[in-house]
Parts: structure tokens; sequence; C-alpha cells
């Protein structure tokens, strides 16, 4: 039985690092464009505690989107050692498409996988560049979406990527602008006729009634500001509940299709959004075992490089997998789980064994 396994990584983090001190002189407004009663360095302290982030890092201004993009699949088509010729997919995820340092649109035509199918200077017709919209968990659902293609047999090669550069989305008068960062993460997956490896299962979910609009768009918190321009913006402690109950449910959906027990699990890459918040996603979810949570099952990535949306998971897997993380290995035979959660609202996890 046709199976598909990662088979090289690649990740770009940018040069540029803000750390929460830059964002002391920042004036920090309240959704109704009030003053806040705390100072910047309580407010910062506060922002420290919650989320883990100390600093996140920035794209330069002459790099979009699809170039980290591009970055980034160079090095997983190197460490997977293919020509990329052989390359039957590249599917990007993203959220904003390319944007201009200080733009007001966003750039998807054409779409960034076809600009990097471009920069990468692929001339197979049959490689089949396309995008796609998933919040968060993009870079999960398009590798799910490869290793579909790879079961049905339309594809033996794929490249999947997650590309964001979110501080050029981010109103600066809203404190979550603090979240926010750049980069990218890539993957090569290719088919595999070994059992018991690769892809073991997968689920996803998408919650769209109430929870919609969690994540949606903007004007600034400023009212004297163009009120046309938007703005990422996030119902925080709305995420915070759906996420403690629904991503903790999805994962045990995934492993238990596995046919993996839950002691097998070696770590679990868990979308770098919120310290605190992935931390109470682990604890519900080996409650569900009536487990407690193994130490150092869960690398991070988050204090130093930010919430950078869709590059969070390939990037702490390429970190880990090339020895950046210190007290942090996968070895062959590991079984990881990779997940989730965001706009849409979307929960996906995969469960893997290296």
């Amino acid at each position: 039985m046709i199976s598909s396994k990662i088979t090289g990584t690649g990740t770009f983090i940018p040069s540029i690092t803000k750390e929460n001190k830059d964002f002391l002189n920042e004036k920090f407004l309240n959704e109704d464009g009030s003053t806040f009663d705390s100072d910047n360095d309580v407010i910062i302290e506060k922002f420290k505690a919650i989320t883990g982030i100390e600093e996140r890092r920035y794209a330069k201004p002459e790099y979009a989107s699809s170039d980290l993009a591009y970055f980034a699949a160079q090095k997983a088509i190197e460490d997977a050692n293919i020509n990329q010729e052989d390359l039957d997919y590249i599917i990007i995820a993203h959220n904003f498409g390319d944007v201009k340092v200080d733009g007001v649109q966003s750039d998807m035509l054409p779409s960034l996988a076809t600009r990097v199918k471009h920069k990468l200077g692929i001339e197979n017709p049959n490689c089949v560049a396309y995008d796609i919209l998933f919040g968060c968990p993009g870079w999960i659902e398009a590798t799910i979406q490869a290793h579909a293609f790879i079961k049905a047999g339309m594809a033996k090669k794929c490249l999947v990527i997650g590309s964001e550069t979110l501080s050029r989305v981010v109103d600066k008068y809203d404190r979550d602008s603090m979240i926010f960062s750049d980069g990218a993460g890539a993957c090569i997956l290719e088919a595999t006729e070994e059992t018991n490896v690769g892809i073991l299962s997968h689920a996803t979910q998408t919650f769209a009634k109430d929870e919609a609009f969690y994540l949606h768009y903007g004007s600034s918190f400023n009212k004297e500001a163009n009120q046309d321009v938007q703005y990422i913006k996030m119902l925080g402690r709305k995420i915070y509940e759906f996420a403690l109950v629904h991503v903790p449910a999805a994962m045990k959906f995934a492993l238990d299709k596995s046919g993996v027990e839950i002691d097998e699990v070696k770590k679990i890459f868990i979308h770098q959004a919120n310290e605190k918040m992935d931390e109470a996603i682990m604890k519900r979810f080996f409650r569900l075992f009536k487990k407690k949570v193994p130490e150092g099952i869960m690398p991070l990535s988050i204090t130093k490089l930010g919430n950078s949306s869709v590059a969070t998971v390939p990037t702490l897997l390429d970190l880990v997998l090339k020895g950046k993380l210190e007290n942090q290995e996968v070895n062959k035979g590991d079984v990881v789980i990779f997940a989730s959660v965001g706009a849409g609202m979307n929960i996906n996890a995969i469960v893997y064994r290296f």
C-alpha cells in the first residue's frame, strides 16, 4: 500500500529581530479607541507571561511572502536530494498573499505557488502549483492534500510550504500585534511503500457557525486612522476557549484512527500560537487518556520566533530535525503528532511515524 513520508525539510527565518522592549513607545488602544489604564511596560510584561513571546522575526522590506517560501523550498529540495523537475505538486499555504511594507493590498495574482515555481525555474508543466487558504492550520492541511494525491496515485513527490508576513497586516495600535511574525517552512512529501511509516492518519474540522469570525479583518483601533484599511483582528478569549475544547478532541480522533497508543507518541508539533494555550491543550489532550503530559513532548519556538501562522509547524519541525532546539530530537520509528488551530475556525491533526 502506498503512503507518504517527509524526506526533506527547510525553513527561512527572517533576520530582523523585534524584541518586546521595542514596543515600549507604541500607542496601544482598546477596540473603542480609548487608551489603556496600564503603561506599556505592564502590558508587555503581562503579554510575555501569557504568550511566552520574548521576540519575533520580521522579513526585510525587499522580501515578500513568496520570497520567503522560495528560500524555504530551496532548502527542503536540497535536504531531500531530489530533482525539482520531478515535483508533481507545489502547494503553498498562506493567508494574505504578498503584501508590501506599508501596503494596503494583498497580491495573489499569480498565485504564490506559481511565483515559487517560477523562482525555482521549474520547466515541467505537469508540476501543478496552487495556493491554499486555511488559516494557521494551512500547512498541515496542504500536507494532508499532498498525502491524498500520493495515496490516489496522482503524485510521487510534492513540495508543501507555509509562508507568511504577518508583520505587514497588523494594526500597530492593537496590542495583539505583538503576537505575529514572519517566516516560512517547507517539506518534501514523497510516496513510499514502506509499511507503518509516514502519515498514519489525520483529521480536519471546520467550525463556521458562531466561530466563523473569531479571526477576521477589521479597522484600526485608532479612529483617526483610515478606517478603510483592514488588519488582522482576533477574539483572543473566544479562540482560547475554543481551542481548549476542540483541539484535544481532534488530536485524539486522529490518534484513535491511527491505532497508535498514546504512550508511543514522542513529540507533538503544535501551532505556535500562544505558549499558555498550547500547554493547556496538552494537559487537556493527555487528560483524555488519563495521563500526565510527558516532559519535553512539546517543542517550542514561539519564545524567539513569535506566531508566524502557517509557518510555525514546518519551521518547528525543521529546527528539531536539524538539531537546532536544545534537548529536542526525533529518531527513526518515533511517532509524532502535528496539530493546529486557526481562522475558519479550522482544526487539524496528523499522526506521523518517522
